[in-house]
């Protein structure tokens, strides 16, 4: 009942807004987990993709991936990098280190996720800041590339956000995005807004099958994580949000009636 409540209310996009906001205020909050870094699903790199060797141990090693092999689409190199919707940071404080950027900024709507990301991650050329997707608290033409995992989904007003990365980015500069659908038709409204967003479309991809593979691989070590981070009550509720295996996020995954792409953009 709860669900068909939610999926109704999401139509609107200020429940969207809503939403969004009070469930990453919350776990932000609530769930403070220092080694608790990323909140994406995860992936498994395509076999012609060059492997990544990290030099320690990482406790979210496909959530990591998912930002790893995002990035790689163009180079961070001493470039000024924004991220919209860096929730807790852990693929911030990745990059910003891995990449070598200029700067790196992590934006989100959440106050709580910022304030958590910036005691969590620190280092010269990072910082994070509340700021909304649907307007970008920063001047035109100022950073070479944006970085967007897995949080368009949550935004009330899409073409605002692509018009708002389009007004932000330099010439030549890149939108590199990876999100999900939960319906196909869903998935080819998006396509067309971002055919029409006034960036070239650079390359598409559908990395559902990545997912789907990162989930499986991470579902042992995930479960144990939730039973030992969330209160009982609520491991059912939260292991749905979390995408184990089972759940309805990874079963529509699995049969195709969720998707999940890659994209890379660039104002040109």
């Amino acid at each position: 009942m709860i669900n068909l409540i939610i999926k109704t209310f999401k139509r609107y996009a200020w429940f969207k807004r809503f939403n969004a906001k009070v469930t990453y205020e919350l776990l932000a909050k609530f769930v403070p987990a220092e080694d608790w870094h990323f909140m994406n699903y995860g992936y498994e790199p395509n076999a012609d993709e060059a492997p990544l060797h990290l030099n320690e141990q990482v406790l979210q090693p496909y959530p990591l991936q998912m930002y790893h092999y995002l990035a790689t689409k163009t180079a961070l190199a001493t470039k000024d990098v924004l991220e919209v919707g860096s929730g807790r940071g852990g693929g911030a404080r990745y990059l910003a280190n891995a990449m070598n950027p200029n700067s790196y900024l992590g934006i989100d709507l959440a106050q709580s996720a910022v304030d958590l990301a910036n005691k969590l991650h620190r280092q010269s050329n990072l910082k994070f800041i509340q700021g909304s997707a649907e307007e970008i608290p920063l001047p035109d033409n100022s950073l070479d590339v944006v970085i967007n995992v897995e949080s368009s989904h949550c935004y009330g007003n899409v073409d605002q956000f692509l018009s708002e990365v389009k007004r932000v980015l330099r010439l030549g500069g890149y939108l590199l995005l990876v999100d999900f659908r939960n319906e196909v038709k869903n998935m080819e409204l998006f396509q067309r807004q971002i055919r029409n967003s006034g960036l070239k479309l650079v390359q598409e991809e559908n990395i559902s099958k990545n997912v789907i593979a990162a989930i499986e691989a991470e579902n042992p070590a995930k479960v144990k994580r939730i039973e030992e981070l969330i209160p009982k009550r609520w491991q059912k509720l939260f292991s749905d949000f979390a995408g184990v295996v089972g759940s309805r996020f990874y079963n529509t995954l699995k049969n195709g009636t969720r998707v999940y792409y890659r994209f890379v953009l660039q104002k040109v």
